[in-house]
């Protein structure tokens, strides 16, 4: 039996449909304008009034939530939490690791594929660190930083069942053509991150995704645009955005909006394992760290990740922007999609994957799909 949503606000992720229907299994069925839909006998209608559907959201960085952490769980623990981001609308995600020891992110590549193989909405991993600045080092612990070495990525993509597909490095520490040529040839998209990285070495790079823009970079400067500059400039790079008016305050985040635009902005939460937890104290890479109000702080008061969520990031991208939510759409789905090649996935057409969301007219979360369920 398939089930219908009807009388919806359809964002597919390439055209809007005011009032239209959505009928799908585990995956998209059939979409289109009210006036077209034909009822069958076997279908399972819900007629929506007019409340308005979107594709299910993609994460590329997010290392925890719900007391669960990448680094220091289990498998089964991580597949759990997973399944809990669809209270935030997230369909899909890219586990995102820590700067740590090699054995220890090789542990976590072996959980990671485990619990990828139990859960599908695991989409591959972002590995962030350990080959970062020690100036911009952030909530990496700066006593595991290490340069970049193709024999211990290549041990944690085989780990990891080649689900590796963003590395967050500082290209200025450890550029290499080889090192280049070996992610491009193994599906491992670059991003520059943790980095002091200038303008001009940049452009000298194969590098197309830039991770939380303005958090531990080269900021813009007037005779140096560094890490911000290129994301702004550089056409083809996907940015990264933290939407929760902490580690970017709302009239910056206009300023990327209307710089960068909705085609190449990527949200994400950065989010850590006290996402959806009271306030207290948790950990990040074993390290300590604080959750007061909203924030999430190690003891010398840099930022830890965040405890943002989803639907959170989505609304306050809206807001912040005033931009449409068929550019949110782009942002929250369809350009994480593209990038990373997820077939089926940032889509709400005719075969596409039924990973959805419906939201009221207020956009609260009302509910969500993922591969139909």
């Amino acid at each position: 039996m398939a089930r219908v949503l009807t009388n919806c606000h359809i964002y597919t992720g390439t055209r809007e449909i005011l009032n239209g229907y959505l009928r799908f299994s585990d995956h998209i069925l059939g979409v289109g304008e009210m006036a077209a839909f034909q009822p069958s006998s076997h279908d399972d209608v819900i007629s929506l009034s007019g409340d308005i559907v979107v594709p299910g959201f993609i994460d590329v960085h997010v290392h925890g939530g719900y007391g669960i952490d990448s680094m220091t769980n289990t498998a089964t623990e991580l597949s759990h939490m997973v399944t809990k981001m669809r209270s935030e609308g997230v369909t899909g995600v890219l586990l995102t690791t820590m700067t740590q020891s090699p054995s220890r992110i090789r542990n976590a590549m072996v959980t990671i594929r485990q619990a990828a193989i139990m859960n599908p909405a695991i989409l591959g991993i972002h590995l962030e660190g350990p080959f970062v600045s020690p100036k911009f080092n952030g909530a990496q612990p700066r006593d595991q930083i290490q340069p970049a070495s193709i024999s211990k990525l290549a041990d944690w993509q085989r780990a990891s069942g080649n689900r590796v597909k963003l590395l967050t490095y500082a290209p200025e520490l450890s550029r290499s053509a080889r090192f280049e040529r070996y992610c491009q040839e193994n599906g491992i998209h670059l991003a520059v991150g943790h980095s002091d990285a200038r303008f001009d070495d940049l452009e000298q790079c194969q590098i197309n995704h830039v991770t939380h823009l303005f958090n531990a970079q080269r900021g813009l400067h007037q005779r140096e645009p560094g890490v911000v500059g290129y994301a702004m400039l550089n056409r083809q790079s996907k940015v990264e955005l933290i939407c929760d008016g902490f580690h970017v305050v709302s009239p910056v985040v206009k300023i990327a909006y209307q710089i960068i635009g909705p085609d190449r902005l990527e949200l994400v939460t950065d989010a850590m394992e006290a996402k959806g937890m009271p306030t207290g104290q948790y950990q990040l890479g074993g390290q300590p760290v604080a959750v007061k109000n909203g924030r999430a702080t190690l003891s010398n008061g840099h930022l830890a990740g965040s405890v943002l969520t989803y639907d959170n990031g989505f609304r306050n991208m809206i807001q912040f922007t005033g931009c449409s939510i068929a550019d949110a759409v782009k942002m929250t789905s369809t350009n994480q999609a593209r990038e990373f090649r997820l077939n089926g996935k940032g889509s709400l057409e005719l075969g596409s994957d039924a990973d959805l969301n419906v939201f009221d007219k207020h956009l609260s979360l009302m509910a969500t799909y993922s591969c139909g369920k």
